[in-house]
Parts: C-alpha cells; structure tokens; sequence
C-alpha cells in the first residue's frame, strides 16, 4: 500500500518571522503516530528555508523547495540551484508548476531538465502536470496531461521513477475555490497511472505517488483522500494555516 504524502507550498507568502510560527504551530499540532501512514513536507519561500530546516531537523517533517534550476552554478540571475537547496536541508522540490508555467514560461523540457539535476543531487521532485479550464471543456484533459507526464518523464528510467511523485492540478482548481469532484480526480489519477505503465510497467505504476493539487481544504480533504488512486495531496492555501493544514493531514484515512 502506497504511503499518502501530504505537501504544503507555501508560494510567495510569509517572511521568516511568520514562517517560523507557522510552523511552530504545525509542529505542536501534529503527534507521532500521523507519520506511520503519512509523510508531510512544507515548502516554504527560499529565503525561510533554513529557518524552517533547523525548526524540523528533529521531527518527522521533511522540507522542500518550490523550484530549481537545472544548472548547478553560473550568471543566471535570481535562481537556485540543486547543491544550494542541499545545503539547507531540502529532500523534496516542486517542479513545474503551473504558476510556473504560466508566469515565467517553463515547459515540459526545462521541467525535465530539472528533474534529472533534482534526481542526481538525490531531490526527491514532486512534478505537477495538469490541464486548463479550456482544455478541459474542449475534451482533451487527457491527451494534454499524457503529454505532459511523457515529456517531462523521458529518459528517466524506472529505477529514477521510485524518487519521483507526480501532482495532478487542473489549473482551473488552483487559488479558484474550485475543485475537481473526487471522482473527476481519481479518473485523471488512473489515466496517468495507466501512462506510466505504458511508459515503463504495471508494477512501476502501482508503485507511484500521485497526489493531487487544486483548492484542497478540510473540508473536502478526506473524500479526495479516500480515492483509490489519489496519494495525498500538494496544498497551496490551506497550509498557511496551521489548523487547516494540519486537519488536512489528520484526515488522511
């Protein structure tokens, strides 16, 4: 039975001084016996990482970062790179989300780009895929999410693939309030389930972490949860908020 993963991205909120209450509180929230069904991570901004890290270092919470590059040094003004999250204790890193892409024009070939540096910098990468409101109404979520998950998953093999989890986030659900239903998420959770078993095997796909992303709270956590394909998931607003977060993480079943 996969482990559920729950994942908090903090995006572009809180300076150091809130990130270290937020996660004082979520570490007085949480108790040990949560971790034996459920890994948690949080993604805070760069420059709270440290901070973050030295809070959890002694906790069963695991830190990650909200991008990267896939260099690992030089003039590329503004990033990070894999050697750097390293250095301050990362094991988990986002990439290509969808506010990346649509803000900053990343695509499947820089994400794939990123995830071989993540993988030999021993990251484990959480990479989101996932379709857009048009797409969807037009019928071809599918085609476009299988697109994706090809693109940004060649020449990784399958040995690479234990490191990797994938996060389903239709960008129609994302900081909109909307949420796929249960059942819509879970259809796209086996349609990348069964791409991955195309790509590489039936074993490699029943193995595979995918959560999902867009508009999780509380309230709708523990039915998404419940689905046979669905892993956990990467929460965007509801981890700003330790009691939302860490209901989230309590209502995995």
């Amino acid at each position: 039975m996969r482990k559920k993963i729950i994942a908090g991205n903090w995006k572009m909120n809180l300076d150091i001084q809130l990130s270290e209450q937020l996660i004082k509180e979520i570490l007085k929230n949480l108790n040990k016996e949560v971790f034996l069904k459920t890994d948690v991570v949080v993604c805070p901004p760069f420059t709270s990482l440290l901070t973050v890290f030295n809070l959890i270092k002694d906790s069963d919470i695991k830190l990650g970062a909200q991008n990267m590059h896939y260099e690992n040094e030089g003039a590329f003004t503004g990033e990070v790179s894999a050697i750097m999250l390293k250095s301050v204790g990362c094991k988990y890193v986002i990439l290509g989300h969808s506010e990346r892409r649509q803000y900053f024009l990343e695509t499947d070939k820089t994400v794939n780009l990123k995830i071989k540096k993540a993988l030999e910098y021993s990251l484990n990468p959480i990479v989101c895929v996932g379709e857009t409101l048009e797409q969807r109404e037009s019928g071809i979520q599918e085609s476009i999410v299988e697109e994706q998950v090809k693109n940004c998953l060649k020449e990784i093999t399958s040995e690479q693939l234990k490191k990797i989890i994938i996060a389903y986030e239709p960008v129609w659900a994302i900081g909109t309030g909307h949420t796929a239903t249960p059942t819509q998420a879970n259809e796209m959770h086996k349609k990348i389930r069964s791409v991955i078993e195309d790509l590489y095997s039936t074993e490699c796909a029943k193995e595979l972490k995918i959560l999902y992303g867009g508009s999780v709270n509380e309230k709708n956590s523990a039915d998404l949860f419940a689905q046979s394909d669905i892993d956990g998931g990467l929460i965007g607003g509801a981890s700003l908020r330790s009691k939302s977060f860490t209901e989230i993480i309590f209502s995995v079943v």
